[in-house]
């Protein structure tokens, strides 16, 4: 089986009894809702990849943000027919304390954008373990959630 390792920047919005996440439209998590966030871009700081993927997914211009946590997922991810990867999945995550701009339900995928079909506000309570990302799971749970 393929290896594939990805680092990324995460936020962690949470308000009240509701957390910002994104519905996946390609990678290993297609089709789940996960974290805003992404690939550091060669160059980027954590922050500044944190700031842009936000944007780029949800349409929040973070103005104010805290580092929370980095953890790490392996998934197996069936790239297609043929192909199998196991992806190591590693996150650094940020805590987001305060933002611009509305939420964009709806994202176009395009260059800058090419795994957001937008973002939402859902109730933890209600969301299951089969509709969210490992990724977002083990913060979830480090957060003191439980989901069923």
């Amino acid at each position: 089986m393929k290896e594939h390792k990805h680092l990324g920047c995460y936020g962690l919005l949470i308000e009240g009894n509701k957390i910002l996440l994104i519905k996946k439209k390609t990678g290993p998590y297609d089709g789940l809702l996960d974290l805003p966030g992404g690939s550091l871009e060669f160059g980027e700081t954590p922050e500044i990849a944190l700031k842009r993927e936000f944007m780029e997914e949800t349409g929040l211009d973070i103005t104010k943000y805290k580092l929370y946590d980095a953890n790490s997922v392996k998934v197996e991810w069936k790239y297609d027919a043929d192909t199998n990867i196991m992806v190591h999945h590693v996150g650094i995550f940020y805590k987001i304390l305060d933002y611009k701009n509305e939420i964009k339900k709806k994202v176009n995928i395009d260059c800058k954008n090419d795994d957001s079909l937008g973002a939402e506000l859902y109730e933890i309570s209600k969301l299951k373990k089969d509709d969210v990302s490992a990724i977002t799971l083990i913060e979830l749970e480090k957060l003191g959630y439980i989901l069923k």
